[in-house]
């Protein structure tokens, strides 16, 4: 099918490593943070070395030793790279209390200033790391100085708290299922047994009913901090407490060169892609790669490593030949090929506006008189989530029929297509909605139908409203909505790269809930974390000539420059196999 793609290797040639096998450890090296407290340190150092080589610099809160070790980047080691492991605060030997994304700056700049009074530090560093180890790295780099020559960060970005309330909801899942994750890798064998359990924990805890404030002692328990402190700062994101977690606004200053990696299913692509885009609008000229990847995907690991592994000799040894000659490479879905553009979104990219029919009609054609479609949610039955980004487990798009045939789902479907449609860009919903509550949710998704009959999902996104957001959008026109009650929402859905097959079809879901990716708006204006009542809500959808509701779907032309056809083997070199360039 479209949407069952193969496991696509990235097309980067990797050089042989010297004949350097073997290499020094150094274990637990003592870095005094600037409160006193003493963090751990591990230092992998290829032998055979005549000479101080660059270091890579990674920070993290899941430990030095074994696996961790690997992922945080062993392997660039045998290439002639110094890596320096840290142990978060309060993780794996280092002293103080973890405090998750609180104390990144302060005690990653005082490792730093550690790391440039070494014997063995030659002037030269990267920050490497996904995830929560590439948050660490931009918690540092504004401020890094010039010893940063270069960042490598895959699926993660500048801040993680937009990604907690996603369109003004609660994520639930991801936040829950991270939190217990942390909080039982402390104990003996926790690294193995918290990927495996925590999910399933936090979903039967969301089964339970109970007010959100309790889910954390439910799933592990006991009060977990860093949920209470995400649940807590959910009616106000400008809080004090996002002050000096947020790093989105220091992205422009990062001088260092940088490449991103992300994945179209991974929780943290809109904002990572917005932080490429603040890299672009102050000048720089950064990397992106996105892949047909989820968060904790395995398939990414190596298409990292080779970026990663030619970006930093790159940028520390002066070696470019491992440079693709593009910026941006993207996996099209559906297609199955790599493409490389200039920038992102890809240039020529026209947005359209596909209108939502009555009758569950959907197509370019304009909007005709009709009365609104309508449905009638139930917060104490929340519509589910079948598929779509989280931060455990698979997020591989599923067959979502089974919830297109709930009632409190609206379905609205092209016509079948009768050449491919390619949609490579920002994707979002242009909405004219009414509901009999002033809290409540609103959650689009794209889906591809085969001829077959099955639904996949290829993205989605949501907005929660109440009294006090602003939510008209003026970029298209229609200030004025005319009708009573009715209010104009605009939706950013997931940013997507994936071909509509000719004979496939494309279809929309209108909904309210998304349980328990998002938690439920109980309607009420209470408090979500203590709110036990709920209300139901009768919510309409327009879509006449006056309220143009409509999913907007970035088209884009296939150019024959730009394609790199994915190889027939699943891990196989591509195309492009040993192509470079000299410079950046």
């Amino acid at each position: 099918m479209a949407l069952r793609d193969r496991w696509p290797a990235a097309p980067i040639r990797i050089p042989r490593p010297r004949p350097l096998r073997r290499y020094h450890v150094e274990r637990d090296l003592p870095i005094s943070m600037n409160d006193g407290v003493t963090l751990l340190a591990d230092r992998y150092v290829p032998a055979g070395m005549d000479r101080p080589s660059p270091t890579i610099l990674v920070r993290t809160p899941y430990g030095r030793r074994g696996p961790a070790a690997v992922a945080a980047g062993l392997p660039f080691v045998p290439f002639g790279f110094q890596l320096l492991v840290q142990s978060a605060r309060g993780t794996f030997g280092s002293e103080g209390e973890f405090d998750p994304l609180g104390s990144e700056r302060e005690d990653g700049l005082a490792t730093v200033e550690w790391l440039r009074n070494q014997p063995w530090f030659n002037g030269s560093f990267a920050a490497y790391g996904a995830s929560y180890l590439g948050y660490s790295a931009w918690a540092l780099a504004a401020e890094a100085g010039p010893e940063l020559k270069a960042m490598s960060l895959q699926i993660t970005a500048s801040t993680f708290r937009d990604a907690a309330y996603i369109g003004g909801s609660f994520a639930l899942e991801s936040t829950l299922t991270w939190t217990d994750l942390t909080h039982r890798q402390r104990r003996p064998l926790g690294m193995v047994t918290g990927p495996l359990l925590s999910r399933r924990r936090v979903a039967r805890a969301a089964l339970t009913g109970r007010p959100l404030g309790e889910l954390d002692v439910v799933t592990g328990g006991a009060t977990m901090r860093f949920y209470q402190d995400i649940l807590a700062a959910h009616h106000d994101p400008g809080s004090a407490y996002w002050l000096d977690r947020d790093f989105s606004g220091t992205v422009g200053r990062v001088g260092a060169p940088v490449t991103l990696l992300g994945g179209w299913y991974d929780v943290f692509l809109p904002w990572q892609i917005k932080d490429y885009l603040a890299l672009r609008g102050a000048g720089h000229r950064p990397y992106l790669t996105i892949g047909p990847w989820w968060h904790t995907d395995a398939r990414h690991g190596l298409v990292s490593f080779r970026e990663s592994l030619a970006w930093f000799r790159a940028h520390l040894l002066g070696d470019f030949s491992g440079l693709r000659d593009n910026p941006v490479r993207i996996y099209v879905t559906g297609a199955r090929e790599w493409r490389e553009y200039d920038d992102w979104p890809p240039p020529g990219m026209e947005q359209r506006r596909w209108h939502l029919h009555a009758g569950g009609g959907l197509g370019e054609d304009g909007p005709r008189p009709a009365p609104p479609s309508r449905y009638r949610f139930e917060p104490a039955r929340p519509t589910p989530a079948l598929g779509g980004p989280r931060i455990l487990g698979s997020s591989r798009p599923v067959d979502n029929r089974p919830l297109e045939r709930r009632e409190d789902v609206l379905v609205f479907s092209s016509p079948v297509l009768k050449d491919d449609l390619e949609v490579i860009g920002p994707v979002a919903a242009d909405l004219f909605v009414r509901s009999s509550r002033e809290h409540t949710d609103f959650i689009v998704r794209l889906c591809d139908v085969a001829p077959d009959g099955t639904s996949r999902n290829v993205c989605e996104g949501g907005l929660r409203l109440d009294p006090g957001r602003s939510v008209a959008t003026e970029a298209v026109g229609y200030k004025d909505v005319g009708t009573e009650g009715v209010r104009r929402v605009a939706i950013d859905l997931w940013p997507a790269g994936h071909r509509f097959r000719r004979g496939h079809r494309v279809r929309v879901h209108v909904t309210s809930g998304a349980y328990p990716k998002v938690a439920a708006n109980p309607g009420t204006g209470e408090p979500i974390a203590t709110a036990r009542m709920s209300v139901p809500a009768r919510q309409e959808v327009f879509h006449d000539p006056d309220h143009p509701s409509a999913i907007l779907l970035p088209v884009v032309r296939r150019s024959a420059e730009t394609v790199s056809p994915a190889p027939h083997e699943e891990n196989g070199p591509g195309p492009d196999h040993g192509r470079g360039m000299r410079g950046r």
